[in-house]
């Protein structure tokens, strides 16, 4: 389970939260912002002290208490975290939860892959937890992370109970963006848009948990602190290459390359090719690189010569994958298909900058 904690550029959002009496204003919150600046930290760290009875002055928990020691144990009765099992698995929290309530939830079974969506079955596991008595009588929350995670049903079901939210009871959503949540849940949240650090902010803050090249690291990120923070070298071989196959679109082979790359994270994969055609789109209109500054003379002679209206239904594609990338039928095939449009747009170029 992520542990709780405030980033330093949360601190002023967390003072105007924890304001006496704000969340009990609310039955329901939504924390929105770019994947990877904090926002489950913040949110666990704000449910903690929701539970917590001894909290400082500043409205933190106490960690030293016994509802504190519950909450990080994962063991607290007026908590429930609801998150795909996929994630539940990487966590390591899975084990939390009894064998009886994963059957209820639909967790899947030995040797099927982990879900990557929230179900209407751990919608339902609510029932009890949110309608029966609370542990001593005090709030309860449910928090749902990732909530555009949650599939139609699960949502529909959701919406339900925030239509009649049982008392005492806060709901708290985590989402990286909104497009995919039904409007009728989106109005029924106070939403908080949660800050970004700015580049210099992130940078120390990364150097200070010891991590070299901060500025690579963030580019590859795209600019998320603890993106940064996680990012795997192993897959950043993956990613060189990737790189390296782009820089020479004469040799750029679709089949190939979906061939090594079927079995890493689609979502990543899909997310190089983007930034790969911003920093072309961006260097063709403005002279600017955003990523790929190790590679600035290479996208310089490539967004020399692009069709910038071309590039620019690769990128609307591109986020149409990126939809799809959690889910996709066939791995190797999403790759393909990927990979052949950009083939086709980049490869005119490469003739020019062999």
């Amino acid at each position: 389970m992520t542990v709780a904690e405030i980033f330093p550029w949360q601190q002023t959002i967390w003072q105007q939260i924890r304001q006496p009496d704000s969340l009990k204003r609310h039955h329901a919150l939504l924390l929105k912002g770019r994947k990877g600046i904090g926002k489950l930290g913040f949110a666990l760290a704000l449910v903690q002290s929701m539970l917590c009875e001894q909290v400082n002055a500043t409205g933190k928990a106490c960690g030293k208490c016994q509802d504190c020691y519950w909450f990080e144990q994962g063991l607290h009765p007026n908590f429930r975290l609801l998150e795909p099992e996929a994630l539940s698995v990487q966590d390591g929290t899975a084990d939390r939860n009894s064998e009886e309530k994963q059957e209820e939830a639909g967790s899947t079974k030995a040797g099927k892959k982990p879900s990557q969506q929230i179900t209407i079955a751990q919608i339902r596991t609510l029932d009890d937890f949110i309608y029966l008595s609370a542990h001593q009588n005090r709030y309860k929350v449910v928090l749902i992370h990732p909530a555009e995670a949650m599939n139609a049903a699960a949502a529909n079901a959701l919406l339900k109970k925030l239509e009649e939210p049982p008392p005492e009871v806060l709901f708290m959503l985590i989402a990286h963006g909104t497009s995919v949540i039904p409007a009728t849940i989106l109005s029924r949240c106070r939403q908080v848009a949660m800050p970004t650090p700015d580049h210099k902010l992130a940078k120390d803050w990364l150097i200070q948990q010891g991590i070299a090249q901060p500025d690579f690291r963030l580019a590859m990120s795209g600019f998320s602190p603890l993106l940064a923070l996680q990012y795997d070298e192993q897959q950043s071989s993956h990613h060189a290459d990737f790189i390296q196959s782009l820089c020479v679109p004469g040799k750029f082979d679709p089949i190939g390359l979906a061939e090594k790359l079927y079995k890493q994270d689609l979502s990543s994969v899909t997310s190089w090719l983007q930034k790969w055609c911003y920093d072309l789109m961006s260097c063709h209109l403005s002279g600017r690189v955003r990523y790929h500054l190790q590679q600035m003379d290479v996208i310089k002679r490539q967004a020399a010569v692009i069709d910038p209206v071309a590039v620019g239904f690769l990128w609307r594609d591109l986020a149409a994958s990126q939809q799809l990338a959690r889910h996709p039928l066939n791995p190797r095939l999403f790759l393909e298909e990927m990979f052949l449009i950009c083939a086709e747009i980049i490869r005119p170029a490469g003739s020019e900058t062999r």
